[in-house]
């Protein structure tokens, strides 16, 4: 059958094809794999995992399919810069490109969390104060900015635009709580008076009319998790930037608790309760402040006596405190005070009753604490793969989908992230070919069907990159970066002429090497993270190859600069998650008591992850060239370096320095 007769019998291809012609593109053998696998995964209702590496095309990949599905099909992006291009600018295209085709319903909406949209309430009533009064207009140069806000929403409340603060004019956290409300602060559009305007219930009538959803992770949890219905019902859901998922729904899932949030509930309700319930919480919260700062940073195993004997006086004064607040009598008109300091009282029950139960499926920990910032209590649940399997693989098929899926080469550590647990590797796995890309077919052991599919790359990894581990530079101490090596940094830098994103382990290693390439090649412009916000760094670092950019977390996983602007990428050392973390270790011990190995399915499962996202910051088109630097000689030496190794692209590898150095001066002469 030719291409344009099979294109003829299967509407997935046609659909794709002919967007692919509108907007200008080529077709790309994995991104029609992909639309045919996530096609299938929806008649099948069968869960599928997808790696689709950068350059394939993927959004459409998955949204050809999602518009051509007779049921609703969510989609859930874990940043709002991939929700932000789907809604500013793949979805318009591709509706305008494929829109009146007879049949398709092309419509979509975006949900987010409530206070993510201006409150017509907030803007028109006033927000309560600290004793829970409302003020029209903060006092100080805060309250210009307030006022441009408010006459920001009013212009879009009568246009009819959506009011999210994406929208809004530049502002602070601090200055949008002025103009919005949390879930819990709102009187509910029924209760409201501005509730037929209301931004936030427009967004829900808008999605539940519309075909597709375009959320994010914590939302998608928060619905099908803790039962929260966020989301109008759907068939499907896929879920882009899954690598991230687990991490994101733990995220939803944590609670914490201070001193000075129950403080601050309790004063909030003085004015609304007649006995003596706000000063008990009062005293509660003193209780608290005085057993945390006895308590010892990290995690509580068990809780100390005293710590334990704090918190259940606060959820028992929490709870007694809600219980005082009077009945709204019927018809009487709302009263946002009122409703807030309820909800922060009802929230710090919550919270402290969890915390006090110390329940093995939970982590539970203090902070250190800072000189601006108070130790903190955190709550976090042990796993997640549990709910997501119960309560949201079982009910819909799930589409999850990354450019790094595949950790130590296989689909294994993501799937049992997420609730998809292989069973043994025996007569129920099989390999299929798809159009020259890998698949696993498997069913799990709990009667959760699932596939992993890799559809490859449009880059040629080998002849495009080089992976170079300084195998001969001393591993990596508690002490930061040694002197060999900022002097292999020095050299490898020279060797670029700038054009070099480093990725460090800490703050405090990125500055180091920074000052190091300062003073060492002063000609070079070097930036390191905190010399200025985020996008004007990157903005210096696009516009001048001559400049090395220094970073941590926030740059292994949300920098795009394809082009000669980035020849070297260094990592300094292999990420694994920091011995003391509560949780991570919390995670390992459970593995290995569970006859697993914590190590592995923990840390090295984290430290593959991000060491697959920070080189993949380095080829983002087919023509860009350049080398992975990994200053840990353990990449090369220790047993578990193939796992991390074969979590990478496919790059020619190397541990000659003197080699990788003369590539560098090649590509750096090769520039105009």
């Amino acid at each position: 059958m030719t291409t344009d007769a099979a294109q003829q019998a299967n509407p997935v291809r046609e659909l794709l094809a002919t967007a692919v012609a509108a907007l200008g593109g080529q077709q790309r053998d994995g991104q029609v794999a992909m639309a045919d696998a996530v096609a299938g995964a929806f008649a099948d209702k069968e869960h599928l995992l997808i790696q689709a590496g950068t350059g394939t095309g993927k959004s459409l990949g998955y949204l050809v399919p999602a518009l051509l599905h007779d049921r609703r099909v969510v989609i859930a992006t874990a940043t709002l810069a991939l929700q932000h291009q789907l809604v500013e600018r793949d979805l318009p295209r591709l509706v305008k490109a494929v829109g009146t085709t007879p049949g398709l319903d092309a419509t979509y909406a975006v949900l987010k969390g409530r206070s993510n949209y201006a409150c017509l309430h907030r803007i028109r009533e006033g927000a309560p104060d600290e004793q829970g009064e409302l003020i029209q207009i903060p006092e100080g140069t805060m309250g210009a900015k307030v006022l441009e806000l408010r006459k920001w929403a009013e212009k879009a409340s009568k246009a009819k635009e959506t009011g999210e603060r994406d929208e809004a004019p530049r502002h602070t956290e601090k200055e949008w709580r002025q103009v919005s409300v949390s879930a819990r602060e709102c009187l509910s559009a029924s209760k409201c008076a501005y509730g037929e305007e209301c931004f936030a219930e427009r967004a829900k009538e808008k999605a539940q009319r519309s075909h597709l959803i375009i959320t994010n992770h914590s939302l998608l949890a928060i619905d099908a998790i803790e039962g929260i219905p966020m989301i109008p019902e759907y068939d499907a859901v896929v879920i882009d930037e899954a690598h991230e998922l687990a991490a994101r729904v733990t995220q939803a899932a944590t609670d914490e608790l201070w001193a000075a949030e129950v403080e601050r509930a309790a004063r909030r309700s003085v004015r609304h309760v007649e006995g003596n319930e706000a000063d008990d919480l009062a005293d509660a919260a003193d209780a608290l402040r005085a057993a945390v700062s006895e308590a010892s940073p990290g995690r509580f195993e068990t809780l100390p006596e005293e710590l334990s004997d704090a918190l259940v006086l606060v959820r028992d004064a929490a709870r007694a405190c809600a219980s005082a607040f009077p009945k709204a009598e019927a018809g009487s008109e709302p009263d946002p005070a009122f409703t807030q300091a309820k909800g922060m009282v009802q929230e710090v029950f919550a919270t402290a009753e969890r915390m006090a139960a110390c329940s093995e499926s939970d982590v539970l920990w203090r902070t250190e604490g800072t000189d601006r910032i108070p130790p903190t209590l955190c709550v976090a649940p042990l796993q997640v793969w549990g709910p997501m399997r119960d309560k949201l693989l079982t009910d819909n098929t799930v589409v999850l989908t990354s450019a790094t899926l595949m950790l130590g080469g296989d689909f294994d550590s993501i799937a049992t992230s997420v609730g998809l647990k292989p069973s043994e590797r025996s007569r129920e796995a099989s390999v299929v070919e798809v159009r020259g890309a890998s698949a696993t077919s498997l069913e799990t052991s709990d009667k959760q069907p699932w596939r992993g599919i890799d559809v490859g790359s449009p880059f040629d990894y080998p002849r495009q990159g080089i992976l170079y581990v300084a195998r001969h530079l001393p591993p990596p101490g508690r002490d930061g970066l040694a002197k060999a090596q900022l002097d292999e940094i020095t050299e490898l830098v020279d060797a670029a002429d700038g054009r070099t994103l480093g990725l460090f382990s800490s703050r405090r290693a990125a500055e180091a090497a920074a000052e190091h390439v300062r003073t060492a090649l002063p000609h070079l412009t070097t930036l390191a993270q905190g010399d200025a916000q985020l996008p004007e760094l990157a903005r210096q670092f696009v516009e001048d190859p001559h400049t090395c950019l220094f970073g941590t977390l926030g740059l292994w996983q949300g920098l795009d600069v394809p082009g000669d602007t980035c020849q070297l990428v260094i990592i300094d050392r292999i990420p694994f998650p920091r011995p003391d973390d509560p949780l991570m270790s919390a995670r390992s011990k459970a593995a290995d008591k569970a006859g697993g190995n914590g190590f592995m399915q923990v840390s090295a499962t984290h430290a593959a992850l991000l060491l697959a996202q920070g080189s993949g910051r380095l080829i983002r088109t087919t023509s860009d060239r350049g080398v992975v630097a990994v200053l840990d000689p353990r990449l090369a030496t220790a047993r578990y370096g193939s796992f991390l190794k074969s979590s990478l692209p496919p790059m020619w590898a190397t541990t000659d320095p003197a080699m990788v150095r003369a590539a560098l001066k090649r590509l750096s002469r090769a520039q105009p």
